[in-house]
């Protein structure tokens, strides 16, 4: 199986072990001491090259001087560092899959893609050569692979981590998440990463609001039907309600939430990288090269277009939240594609998982994929979407119904 870690040169590794020996000082007393910790190749690392994914990138910017910020608070925290992961292109896909390197084999479900694009990450941690795969999300990199590798994935609050010292991808919506094997530790880094002060206190009665309607077009639909049939029967659960949502209360179609999504993501990326790329014209795989061709056609009616659905589906979604506490929906629409799918097939799944993960990215949300089941032996699950500020809330209430 090849290898999660990038290996740009001799020189990669020996300034590695130059950044791990500067943080050696004794963390035998903290919170992380004795979790290893993988780095997606986005976030800058004092000493380290940062690649985005693409060797053009790392040949036309310089070495990092700083380190970002929940990097360093990881590492304070007692965290290893074992390596910077392979990600996808610029952030800019869902499917793992990157020319520049050795192809990542989904160690959950070989004959399946492991997501993207924090590929990488995600496979170190299910490989068990990590055990916190820290990550992006902005439109899905957390909580795809998760979902693709059966791994606990959070989504952070947009806004709640700084993307300080970093390559962005769409700053309106990226966000700072990781991937664990288990939910203690996911709790264990929420509680170092996150502000306690900006998060809003769980409630002592919870609603859940089941997307019906979303559940009815999954490929997983009779196990989630029948672990969320079973949820009442939980006595430790007796301060939980379900409300089952119609399908009209979250119609994706009509609220256009793929569509709105790849537009304002576009046009942000295109901002971002549009200079670069048409300066140094960078070797990028077609599919992706495809999409930045695109995104250099937005125009500002397209946005002007696409901020006011995205008004619209903000709304919505307050709306919802005025009567539930925690939103209940599929994370993607089934298990990872096939290895051996044709870009055909993955530009149709690309678009329907945007029209799933594009919701809490439009309006900011928090998003926990919990890893509940196995279909065709390959992962699948489920999410939770919250309130702004509701992490910590949405992982404690994941703790409860894992235990059902």
């Amino acid at each position: 199986m090849s290898s999660p870690f990038i290996s740009i040169s001799s020189e990669y590794a020996v300034a590695r072990e130059a950044f791990n020996s500067a943080r050696s000082e004794s963390v035998t007393s903290q919170p992380l001491t004795g979790l290893r910790l993988a780095v997606k190749d986005l976030f800058h690392m004092a000493g380290l090259p940062t690649a985005a994914g693409n060797p053009d990138w790392l040949a036309t910017h310089p070495l990092p001087k700083k380190t970002h910020s929940t990097v360093d608070t990881l590492l304070d925290a007692g965290a290893q560092f074992v390596g910077k992961t392979i990600t996808d292109e610029l952030a800019y896909s869902l499917h793992g899959q990157n020319k520049h390197y050795p192809t990542l084999l989904n160690p959950a479900a070989p004959a399946h893609i492991p997501g993207g694009s924090s590929s990488g990450s995600a496979v170190a941690v299910t490989e068990n050569l990590a055990d916190i795969g820290l990550g992006t999300d902005t439109g899905g990199s957390i909580r795809v692979p998760a979902s693709y590798q059966g791994l606990w994935g959070l989504r952070t609050t947009h806004g709640a981590i700084s993307c300080d010292n970093m390559v962005p991808l769409a700053p309106a919506f990226d966000t700072v998440g990781w991937m664990t094997r288990d939910l203690s530790t996911l709790e264990a880094v929420a509680q170092v990463c996150l502000n306690q002060e900006h998060q809003r206190p769980g409630a002592t009665e919870v609603k859940l609001g089941v997307a019906e309607g979303l559940f009815k077009q999954i490929a997983h639909k009779h196990l989630c039907r029948d672990w969320l049939d079973q949820l009442p029967k939980h006595t430790t659960l007796s301060q939980v309600t379900l409300s089952a949502l119609p399908s009209s209360a979250l119609d994706l179609e009509a609220l256009a939430t793929a569509n709105t999504f790849r537009i304002l993501q576009g046009a942000e990326i295109w901002q971002q990288h549009g200079n670069w790329i048409d300066a140094h014209h960078p070797d990028i795989a077609n599919d992706i090269m495809l999409r930045l061709n695109w995104c250099k056609t937005i125009t500002s009616s397209d946005i002007q277009s696409a901020k006011a659905q995205q008004q619209v589906i903000i709304n919505h979604l307050d709306s919802l939240f005025a009567e539930i506490d925690i939103l209940v929906i599929p994370t993607t629409p089934g298990v990872a594609p096939r290895c051996d799918a044709d870009d055909d097939t993955l530009a149709k799944d690309r678009n329907t998982l945007l029209g799933f993960t594009a919701l809490a990215g439009l309006a900011g949300l928090p998003q926990l994929h919990l890893p509940l089941f196995t279909l065709h032996n390959a992962p699948c699950g489920l999410s939770l979407v919250g309130k702004k500020g509701s992490d910590l809330a949405l992982i404690s209430m994941a703790k409860k119904l894992a235990n059902t």
